[in-house]
């Protein structure tokens, strides 16, 4: 029987094949790719835990937003009634500050007023006085002067004491 390359390559598969099966490297080819799969499981595992927490993270914001959101609406309704509230108030303090200035107004003009008939009042016995005067020394003479003079000093002594 002749050995020929075929009957050595078979027998050198065969050894390769047995060589392997002795060292144990389908045993480790399997462990390894066991450990890989492990692996990438521990890692899907990871990124599904991060994509809960991601969704958990999101949705606190999104609630964290819309409080925020109902927060400053408030706070803007808030300041619109403060505003409405301060106009309102302003308002009647300005009418008030108006009615004030009227009836100071209505008083000083009363008052002019009163000064003027005051005034006018003491110009008309002034020159009724006057006249009265200019009369008197029209139509009196020396001892009518003179008695008038000495009545009017008498009234005022009896005045004075």
């Amino acid at each position: 029987m002749a050995f020929d390359a075929t009957f050595y390559a078979l027998v050198g598969l065969i050894l390769f094949f047995v060589l392997i099966i002795y060292l144990k490297v389908p045993g480790m080819i399997a462990k390894s790719l066991d450990e890989r799969a492990e692996n990438i499981g521990n890692e899907l595992a990871e990124a599904k835990r991060l994509r809960e927490e991601a969704q958990a993270l999101l949705a606190e914001y999104q609630r964290k937003r819309k409080e925020a959101e109902a927060d400053a609406a408030n706070i803007v309704a808030a300041a619109e009634r403060e505003a409405a509230l301060l106009s309102e108030e302003a308002r009647q303090k300005t009418e008030e500050f108006v009615a004030r200035r009227n009836a100071l107004s209505e008083q000083k003009i009363k008052q002019a007023e009163a000064e003027a008939i005051g005034a006018v009042r003491a110009a008309a016995v002034d020159l009724a006085v006057a006249a009265a005067e200019s009369v008197i020394a029209k139509k009196a003479d020396a001892a009518t002067r003179n008695t008038l003079f000495k009545d009017a000093v008498d009234q005022v002594k009896s005045r004075l004491n």
